[in-house]
């Protein structure tokens, strides 16, 4: 356990130089970007141990895992997000426990956010997800129908629309991976300039372990990074 902390720490030491030399390379200041660590499959031991070293935002993929481990988590000074596809029927059992949704990409989803947010009197933030890559097996929303599916959502209570999020297609290739982050970076742009009621640009959630500077490179505001802080998954757990 203890060789496990210490690359933990270390590898949150690098994690967080090469966000500072990607977001100067960028244009920007390293407290621009969000790091957020994704957690899947891993400890709320290791994660409070992360959190002790700075680690302020992490994010489940899973309600059933987010709730076994909420009570562990040491959530004073961390936020919580729910990052991976979300079922309308599971929305009751998080709402009360995450500061944002980074997945929504249907009306009806965000329909189901902002019923159970009025009941527990609430305001939900939210990305939407879209598929960049139009990738049948992945959710999200397809970017000619991004801007219909805001104006339907701009309209709904309790919940607040903070920006965007995308899981690009894997690619070997560095451009290609910057081309999709740069469709996104433009999408981000051009609905920021619509100034759409309750529509809010203030998050672009792309980048993950494999491409994160070249993410922030593009724009990216914040990063969700798992298997680079905490080492490979287990995913037979």
């Amino acid at each position: 356990m203890e060789r496990l902390l210490s690359d933990i720490k270390y590898n949150y030491e690098v994690i967080r130089e090469n966000i500072a030399q990607a977001a100067i390379m960028s244009g920007r200041k390293p407290e621009d970007i969000t790091f957020l660590s994704a957690t899947k499959t891993v400890s709320p031991e290791l994660i409070n141990y992360a959190i002790s070293l700075g680690l302020d935002h992490i994010g489940e993929n899973k309600v059933q895992e987010l709730l076994s481990k909420y009570d562990d988590y040491d959530l004073r000074s961390c936020d919580l997000h729910f990052i991976g596809h979300l079922q309308s029927n599971k929305v009751r059992q998080i709402v009360d426990k995450v500061s944002m949704i980074q997945s929504v990409d249907s009306l009806k989803l965000a329909t189901e956010v902002s019923k159970q947010c009025q009941k527990i009197d609430t305001c939900m933030k939210i990305l939407i997800e879209v598929n960049i890559g139009r990738e049948e097996n992945k959710s999200g929303v397809y970017p000619e129908k991004l801007e219909e599916l805001l104006y339907q959502i701009s309209e709904l209570s309790n919940i607040q629309v903070d920006g965007l999020m995308a899981i690009p297609p894997i690619c070997e290739n560095e451009q290609k991976i910057r081309g999709y982050f740069q469709n996104m970076r433009n999408l981000f742009i051009d609905i920021s300039h619509k100034n759409i009621d309750n529509i809010s640009m203030n998050t672009l959630s792309m980048g993950m372990s494999g491409d994160y500077r070249e993410a922030i490179l593009e724009g990216a505001t914040l990063v969700r990074i798992g298997s680079s802080l905490f080492g490979p998954r287990n995913y037979n757990k």
